[in-house]
């Protein structure tokens, strides 16, 4: 099965998580730095446990994705400096940049959830179509 999840898998994504929720709540409440911090913290490990540590660093390391690793580690630098609203930016925008040929992959694993599977394909069309005809 190609989404098998072994249970360091299930840990990542449990961190992934964990590392979005902190850093929904650190924007919520304001930019608090610490709360912002440790989600990224979160975060990076749980990419780290999901995608494993080799495959991690090539991905931030790859020649091709150097301007996402740049711009995500800068806004982690900028959270670290107390400028944590330029620092969420540049991280979206570098995660955009460092995820986005990930989207048929995961696209592919949400169609999979029985539910959520269902209802899905109705907005991501919309969104594809859109994204498709602005290139």
């Amino acid at each position: 099965m190609a989404y098998e999840l072994t249970e360091q898998k299930k840990v990542g994504l449990g961190l992934i998580g964990f590392g979005l929720f902190f850093t929904f709540l650190g924007v919520i409440l304001f930019f608090d730095r610490g709360l912002l911090a440790l989600g990224n913290i979160f975060w990076l490990v749980g990419v780290g446990l999901l995608l494993g540590w080799r495959s991690t660093w090539n991905l931030f390391t790859n020649r091709a994705n150097h301007k996402g690793s740049a711009s995500f580690l800068l806004g982690l630098f900028f959270i670290f400096v107390r400028w944590p609203i330029i620092g969420i930016l540049l991280e979206i925008c570098g995660c955009f940049v460092l995820f986005g040929g990930f989207w048929p992959s995961i696209k592919g694993f949400l169609y999979q959830i029985p539910v959520l599977g269902w209802i899905l394909p109705y907005p991501i069309m919309i969104l594809e179509s859109l994204w498709r005809g602005s290139r």
